[in-house]
């Protein structure tokens, strides 16, 4: 099994991909451990001493003012996790709170943040065991981390709440922890809030939605260049002189995506022969402009991920010249601007792409299909309600656009009087990218089948690869009882399990 490596400086996206969706071991470099015992011996030193440190002989928030004794911090330190563990709602989804965790590793191991090199290993140990606590949807507002869904983390590693075992069952955390012989945590002096102070869940679901875009992305320029083979539109608009003048590179690559799954069709151009068109829609003419704008939105959002992946988020930090010192990093309004700005694009690129179907099914624009591609329309209705199911599900994404990060409620009696949301943009944005994906199967459904009713003309080699891997995977296919009851859920998978853009880059080579 790959194990990944944890140091000070940091992790990439692929180790938190690695992690938090398969399984990866996850081990401390010595650099780490020697890291955790040097601040650990700073905190130590600070607690000693009589005058009051946040985080390390104080109250926490609006209570920061008050100074605790020696004889109270070790309570205080498992006080915090457990009030904190306040959320509500749906479990949190396996994935997220591995991620959650690890991200949550990757700064204990910085150095920064003055926890004992027993507590981070604690934590490899719990994810290296498969086991995984309890996360519930509602309880952090980006804001001084993602608090709640941290401490319920937290709190599995102190042997209390609840967590799935790796066989699925949840359980009291205690009992997982001693069947596989992991030591609860007793924490010491700042080890509490430094397990709960982190942007990690919101960064989390930012990586995995990158990931999840970026062959979404490349699965719509497929897609947008079937419709355009089936609509018998114009590849001449995909030329990358055109491009070169407006230097936008998302745009660029979308169109370079086209061109090259358009490569050798007998269906563009037809449109000049018969009914002349000086210009295809803007739902096909523009594709790439759009699909290339969240291309590079898209690549906006991971800068902002790798900065935050590079980061050490606490409060209190441990800086190297030994100082502890409050600061302002745990706010996440980078991550959930992001975020935010994702679900836009997500939610305009599902807008085009629907509006392509509609002219596919639609008998007055589709230059010669079946009225909604029906085998005997008004006997059967062909793929009119799926495109209903899309454009519901267009609805909805349009919904989710709506910024959570424009919002702020304050907290913690004002102390905490302006908060990102982040934790809400990730979620909204986690729902958005499963609609996308159906958005842009709907899709995929029909333009395979509109190209197969062009009978006569030859598909490009690249559409002939989707078509034959699509009816050897059980989706669409000739004659009529393939389509009298739409198998949307199996395009789906063929969309989400990556094999449309595969059978694409077997003729084409990868994609851009």
């Amino acid at each position: 099994m790959h194990t990944v490596v944890v140091g000070t400086s940091g992790v990439t996206a692929s180790d938190v991909l690695a992690v938090a969706r398969d399984g990866a071991r996850v081990e401390l470099s010595e650099e780490a451990v020697a890291a955790l015992a040097a601040s650990r011996e700073i905190v130590d030193a600070l607690a000693a001493k009589p005058d009051p440190v946040y985080g390390v002989s104080t109250g926490f928030g609006a209570l920061a003012t008050r100074h605790i004794s020696p004889d109270l911090r070790a309570q205080l330190q498992r006080n915090i996790v457990r009030s904190h563990a306040a959320g509500m709602g749906p479990r949190v989804e396996r994935e997220v709170v591995r991620a959650l965790m690890f991200l949550r590793l990757k700064t204990l191991c910085s150095g920064h943040t003055g926890v004992r090199p027993e507590v981070a290993r604690t934590m490899a140990d719990v994810l290296n065991a498969g086991i995984t606590p309890v996360v519930h949807e509602y309880g952090s507002l980006g804001c001084s981390g993602d608090l709640a869904p941290l401490s319920h983390c937290a709190l599995a590693l102190m042997g209390e709440g609840e967590a799935e075992g790796p066989d699925g069952s949840v359980r009291p955390a205690g009992d997982l922890l001693a069947k596989h012989g992991i030591r609860p945590v007793e924490l010491r002096e700042k080890e509490g809030l430094a397990l709960l102070n982190g942007t990690d869940g919101m960064l989390g679901m930012l990586v995995m939605a990158l990931a999840d875009l970026d062959l979404l992305y490349r699965s719509a320029d497929v897609t947008a260049a079937l419709s355009l083979e089936a609509l018998l539109g114009t590849d001449k608009v995909l030329a990358p002189e055109l491009h070169a003048i407006r230097p936008h590179p998302g745009q660029a690559a979308s169109a370079a995506n086209m061109l090259a799954v358009l490569e050798g069709s007998g269906l563009t151009g037809h449109h000049q022969d018969d009914a002349p068109r000086v210009q295809d829609a803007y739902s096909v003419r523009c594709a790439p402009q759009v699909a290339g704008a969240g291309r590079d939105t898209l690549a906006h959002a991971r800068l902002v991920a790798e900065r935050e992946l590079a980061a050490a988020v606490d409060n209190p930090v441990v800086l190297a010249d030994g100082r502890v010192e409050s600061n302002g990093n745990f706010h996440g309004a980078p991550v959930a601007y992001v975020l935010d700005f994702l679900a836009i694009a997500v939610a305009d690129l599902a807008s085009i792409t629907e509006r392509r179907t509609d002219r596919l099914l639609d008998k007055n624009r589709s230059h010669g299909l079946p009225p909604f591609l029906a085998d005997d329309a008004g006997v059967d209705s062909g793929l009119m309600i799926a495109q209903y199911t899309q454009a519901a599900l267009v609805g909805e994404l349009k919904r989710l656009a709506v910024p959570a990060s424009a919002d702020s409620i304050p907290s913690s009696a004002m102390q905490e009087d302006h908060v990102s949301m982040g934790w809400s943009a990730a979620r909204k944005l986690r729902t958005a990218v499963d609609g996308l994906t159906r958005v842009v199967a709907v899709e995929l459904y029909a333009a395979a089948r509109a190209v197969e009713l062009r009978e006569g003309l030859t598909p490009a080699p690249a559409t002939r690869a989707v078509l034959k891997a699509l009816r050897e995977g059980g989706v669409g296919g000739p004659g009529p009882d393939r389509y009298l009851a739409p198998d949307l859920a199996a395009a789906e998978t063929f969309v989400r399990d990556g094999r449309l853009v595969e059978a694409v880059e077997r003729v084409t080579g990868p994609l851009r």
